[in-house]
């Protein structure tokens, strides 16, 4: 066979299968802006553009959920009486923000019903966080649940590795998952450690060519923790040393995370199962998993998964409807800030009603083209009275939502198109005054240490910053 004759045979199958991407792509009715930028991948990047295109074209996961839910149907009648509650609650303080249309939508989004009787202690220290869950898991007598998308193989790490094997060794079941390519330094010796030491590991969607699986772009973003069903931990803090602040390239780290003890920490678990059953095809549904759970508060608390095996873009409603459903104040802190043109015209939209919106982004950043994404917007954000303030201090890591200081939300989920459509996050709502206080303080505690960002034009910049700027926000859209 000449050159000339497989070139030839390579550019009919080329054709033929960017036909048929291009096929795939009108019919599954994206946003027209990633379908037409895909359509153009495939086009100008033969060969090239349907690799990508195999490995990052996909958004969505398509799983069989178990039948984990027929309780809530006994629950929904709940709904109501938890809704009465807070509003009376709210409206007893004085408070001017109704918590209704927040939970009817997170309900009809998540399908978990906000649970009451919760006891919620926020940790702002991350230090303090990772000595909770140690102790927390130090106490486990049946069996502990852990997701989380980096688990890095370092001290930090190997430290809670071997508390785990230990627990192993005590009767305490133990699984652990993680993501593919957030683990994707992993020696081999030290994943062979967690197996040789009892622990139940799985890798969640692993890219494995040779057996058809290429995704790399649908990740598992969760940070959980679950204790004997009875305990459980999420936020925004990963496993490793440079999450503690202990890494001289990063410095300083600072993340939000919760301890949960309650009712919620059952939708915890059942986030849990479901994403480990579809990484394992076991079923975890039993007693053990659900064991009856005391009101161990007066904390009203909502756990909404999101991500790409829903066919709502659930973070993404629920961001917009909190904004614009505000009524005083919006505070926002995010680590990676590449919002699409709705969320800008809501943030603009809720500061020419004459809300007080803030911003808090860090400084500087483990994904420095994010940061420029997230610069590129000031200009607009600011003309229309958004305070966008950047914190020097540390890496800011938190993800955090405070509305009207009357309710706030924590999570796993960034302010980016990564959160809003492909990876897999747990927000955790939380219906507090006190709790929205906590948040509240906090957040006042980083604006003293943070710079307030001036108004100025790209005319201002230098051309280096300008170039940068551009095709920062050029490419906003897929970071």
């Amino acid at each position: 066979m000449t050159w000339t004759t497989f070139l030839t045979i390579l550019s009919v199958i080329d054709f033929v299968l960017v036909a048929a991407a291009i096929v795939v792509i009108l019919r599954r009715q994206d946003e027209p802006r990633s379908m037409l930028a895909w359509i153009l991948t495939l086009l100008l990047l033969p060969v090239l553009g349907l690799i990508l295109f195999m490995m990052a074209g996909e958004l969505r996961i398509e799983r069989t959920r178990q039948k984990l839910r027929k309780h809530r149907k006994r629950l929904q009648p709940l709904l109501t009486q938890t809704i009465e509650k807070l509003e009376s609650d709210h409206g007893q303080r004085g408070s001017k923000h109704s918590a209704k249309p927040l939970i009817e939508i997170a309900t009809r989004l998540s399908g978990h019903l906000p649970t009451t009787g919760n006891d919620v202690a926020i940790y702002h220290e991350d230090e303090e966080n990772f000595v909770a869950i140690m102790e927390a898991i130090e106490a486990a007598e049946h069996q502990v649940h852990l997701e989380y998308y980096i688990f890095q193989p370092d001290e930090t790490g190997k430290s809670l590795r071997d508390l785990l094997i230990r627990k192993v060794k005590e009767g305490v079941k133990v699984r652990l998952l993680v993501d593919y390519i957030g683990c994707w330094n992993w020696p081999r010796s030290f994943r062979r450690s967690f197996l040789e030491g009892g622990i139940e590991l799985s890798l969640f969607d692993p890219v494995v060519p040779w057996r058809g699986r290429w995704r790399v772009n649908l990740r598992n973003h969760r940070k959980i923790v679950i204790v004997d069903g009875k305990v459980g931990f999420t936020g925004s803090q990963n496993i490793g040393d440079e999450y503690r602040g202990r890494l001289a390239k990063f410095g300083p780290w600072r993340d939000t995370h919760m301890r949960i003890e309650g009712p919620a920490v059952h939708h915890l678990q059942e986030i849990f199962v479901e994403d480990w059953h579809y990484a394992t095809r076991q079923k975890l549904v039993s007693s053990e998993c659900f064991p009856d759970v005391q009101a161990d508060g007066d904390q009203t608390v909502q756990v909404i998964a999101s991500g790409p095996d829903s066919h709502a873009r659930t973070m993404h409603h629920l961001l917009l409807s909190s904004v614009s459903g505000s009524q005083e104040s919006v505070s926002i802190i995010t680590p990676y800030f590449a919002p699409d043109t709705t969320m800008i015209v809501a943030l603009q939209s809720a500061a020419y009603r004459g809300l007080r919106v803030q911003l808090l982004i860090p400084s500087f950043s483990n994904h420095w083209l994010t940061l420029w994404a997230g610069r590129s917007f000031y200009e607009e954000l600011i003309e229309s009275g958004v305070e966008i303030y950047e914190y020097h201090e540390a890496l800011l890591h938190s993800k955090v939502v405070i509305i009207d200081d009357s309710w706030g939300m924590v999570g796993s989920a960034n302010m980016d198109q990564r959160s809003f459509r492909i990876n897999l996050e747990v927000t955790t709502v939380l219906y507090n005054d006190q709790l929205a206080l906590n948040l509240r303080q906090d957040f006042d505690r980083l604006l003293i240490k943070a710079e307030r960002i001036k108004p100025r034009s790209f005319k201002d910049c230098s051309f280096r910053d300008s170039m940068v700027l551009g095709f920062a926000r050029l490419v906003s859209p897929l970071l």
